[in-house]
C-alpha cells in the first residue's frame, strides 16, 4: 500500500502529491519535475520521499537521543533534570525551537542543499532561512489542532513555506501530519490580535476573525468551520524517515496525540521564504527596526535585503552570494512578432 493511502475511504487522495526520484550523486542537484511543480501549487503541499540520505536522518536520531539523555547540554535548552528514567527524559520536550542560531548540527539541517534545491524550484531562485523546530512526540504526547503557518510568521510578499524532515517513521499511531488538500487557497484567518497582519484590515469583506488556533479541541478551534469546507478531503501525510514534506503556509494542516507506547515521532521542520519578502519575526524575540531580514540567513541566491550569515559556517549563498539580483530583462511584452491576425483583421505588431 502506498503511504499516501488512507485508512479512511471517504478520505481524498491527490494522485500525485507524493514523488520519488533516485539520488544520483550526492552533490548533484535534486531536480523536482513539472508534474511536482504543479501539485505543489495545486494542493499545497508535496512531499519528497527519501530526499535527505539515511546518514544524515541517522545523525539527527543520534542527537536527538543525546539531548533527551542529557549528554549534550545546549546554551539555553534547560536538560532534563538528574534522577528521571529514560522513559521520563524522553518525556521533557515536545518541541524545541531555533537551534539553528545555537548548535551547528542545527544550523547544518537549516541549510541541507537537497531540501535548498526543492525550495528553490518552489519559491525561489531566493531562499531565506528562517526558523527551526526540533519535535520529539514521545510517546502520549498532544497534538496540534488547526492552524495556518502564516499566521504565525508574516512576510510580505507572503512567501513562507514549511519543510518537514520525518526521522523517525511518522503514520496515524504517533501522530503524523494531516493536510487539507487546495486549502492553501484560503486566506490567514486572524483573531483580534492580527487584525490587517496578513491582508489590509477590510480588504475581504466575509474575512472571519477567529479565536483557537491550534487548539486541539474542534470546537474551540476557529479554524474547524473552515476545514469543514473540505469534508472527507484531509490526507494522512505518512512518511519515513528521509521524507519531506513541503508546504505552503496558508494550508490547514494539524496533527493528533501520539497514542502509541514506545514510538516516538521525531521530526526536523524549517521555514524559509522567498529572500526578497520583509520579515517582521524574530520568534518573539525584539528586533531593530520595521524587519528582522538581517537576522536571518540567506540560504540561496540573492536579495536587496539585508541577511544573516550562518555563525557556524555551514555553506550557503550568504557567504557568497549568486548573482540572481537582476534576474533576467523579459522582452517587451509581444515585442518583435510577426504581423498577426486578430478577428480576422491583420495587425501590424
Amino acid at each position: 500500500m502506498n503511504r499516501t493511502e488512507n485508512a479512511s475511504n471517504s478520505e481524498f487522495v491527490p494522485p500525485n502529491s507524493y514523488r520519488r526520484k533516485e539520488p544520483t550523486m550526492p552533490q548533484d542537484r535534486y531536480q523536482i519535475g513539472v508534474q511536482d511543480y504543479i501539485d505543489y501549487h495545486r494542493d499545497g503541499y508535496l512531499v519528497v520521499q527519501g530526499l535527505v540520505p539515511d546518514t544524515e536522518v541517522e545523525e539527527i536520531r543520534r542527537h536527538t537521543e543525546e539531548l533527551m539523555s542529557g549528554r549534550i547540554i545546549i546554551d539555553g535548552v534547560e536538560p532534563p533534570p538528574p534522577g528521571l528514567t529514560p522513559e521520563q527524559m524522553g518525556q521533557h520536550w515536545l518541541r524545541i525551537h531555533m537551534l539553528h542560531r545555537k548548535h551547528e548540527l542545527h544550523e547544518r539541517y537549516l541549510l541541507q542543499p537537497r531540501i535548498l534545491d526543492v525550495l528553490e524550484a518552489l519559491i525561489g531562485p531566493d531562499v531565506s532561512a528562517l526558523q527551526t523546530m526540533l519535535f520529539l512526540k514521545p510517546p502520549g504526547r498532544e497534538g496540534q489542532g488547526y492552524h495556518q503557518d502564516a499566521y504565525y510568521i508574516p512576510t510580505y510578499p507572503d512567501t513562507l513555506i514549511g519543510a518537514w524532515l520525518a526521522v523517525d517513521p511518522a503514520d496515524e499511531e504517533n501522530g503524523c501530519m494531516k493536510v487539507i488538500p487546495g486549502s492553501h487557497h484560503e486566506p490567514i484567518y486572524p483573531d483580534e490580535n492580527k487584525l490587517g497582519q496578513n491582508h489590509t484590515d477590510g480588504s475581504i469583506e466575509d474575512l472571519a476573525v477567529i479565536a483557537g488556533a491550534s487548539a486541539t479541541d474542534e470546537s474551540v478551534n476557529g479554524l474547524t468551520p473552515v476545514a469543514a469546507k473540505y469534508g472527507g478531503r484531509e490526507v494522512a501525510a505518512r512518511m519515513a524517515p528521509g521524507d519531506v514534506l513541503f508546504f505552503d503556509s496558508h494550508l490547514l494542516h494539524r496533527s493528533h496525540a501520539n497514542r502509541t507506547q514506545t514510538r516516538f515521532r521525531r521530526a526536523f521542520v524549517s521555514h524559509y521564504c522567498n529572500a526578497r519578502s520583509l520579515v517582521p519575526w524574530n520568534h518573539g524575540a525584539e528586533f531593530e527596526g520595521t524587519t528582522a531580514n538581517n537576522l536571518h540567513i540567506l540560504a540561496r541566491g540573492n536579495t536587496h535585503l539585508d541577511y544573516a550569515l550562518p555563525k557556524f559556517g555551514t555553506p550557503c549563498d550568504a557567504l557568497n552570494p549568486r548573482e540572481t539580483a537582476r534576474g533576467v530583462r523579459p522582452a517587451r511584452m509581444m515585442g518583435g512578432m510577426p504581423a498577426s491576425t486578430v478577428k480576422g483583421v491583420m495587425v501590424t505588431r
